[in-house]
């Protein structure tokens, strides 16, 4: 279950018809367990893999390009796309900023039968299984606790106070892997890569960490 700071909600999609054979793949696990290195190694290994893009009201992280990693939204624009029902999902996310999932781009590219991978947290996992049950459910875990730690520590985006709140919902996150269908170590990032792409039904890269 999401912390007890956690508030969503979901908005489920009708009206549209999915391409022959195309399946959402969903990623999620705990906080800095490397959700967001995956994706970015599968954009620039896998470009025939689309990736979703989320909606989010925090601010970008040194590095990170609007409509690349994320769109940066302001709460009024945030809040007319759930009013206007645009997300397939969303929620608030260590109590502070929210996250959604536009929900048109999501069924267009399923509609034309193109691989789409889909990177969000876990309450988020939770109501696109609800809005989506067909979707392939991922959990991307740490090699250990003490390995997630010095990842976000070394990461250094967050205050002591922040690390701590994120450190406290990772920990009620990583019991929710049963939840999932298939469950990828992130100990290596290729590696990791590989297998969620075969997960996907596609294969890997000739000379990938995982066999083809």
């Amino acid at each position: 279950m999401p912390a007890d700071d956690e508030t969503h909600a979901v908005s489920s999609p009708h009206g549209r018809e999915t391409g022959p054979g195309a399946r959402l793949t969903v990623l999620a696990g705990p906080t800095a367990v490397g959700k967001g290195t995956v994706s970015a190694d599968v954009r620039a290994r896998y470009p025939e893999v689309w990736l979703s893009v989320s909606a989010t009201t925090r601010r970008p992280r040194p590095g990170e390009i609007d409509g690349v990693h994320y769109h940066f939204v302001d709460d009024a624009t945030f809040d007319h796309m759930v009013a206007t029902g645009e997300f397939l999902e969303w929620a608030v996310v260590h109590g502070r900023n929210r996250y959604g999932t536009p929900r048109a781009a999501v069924l267009e590219r399923l509609a034309e039968g193109t691989p789409a991978l889909l990177e969000i947290d876990l309450a988020g996992a939770r109501q696109v299984r609800e809005a989506m049950p067909e979707a392939r459910f991922v959990f991307l875990a740490p090699p250990s606790w003490d390995e997630l730690v010095r990842r976000l520590v070394g990461r250094g985006t967050e205050d002591e106070e922040e690390r701590e709140r994120r450190l406290a919902t990772a920990r009620v996150e990583l019991a929710a892997e049963a939840e999932f269908d298939h469950v990828i170590v992130n100990d290596e990032v290729h590696r990791a890569t590989d297998e969620l792409i075969r997960v996907m039904g596609a294969r890997a890269r000739a000379g990938s960490g995982v066999g083809c």
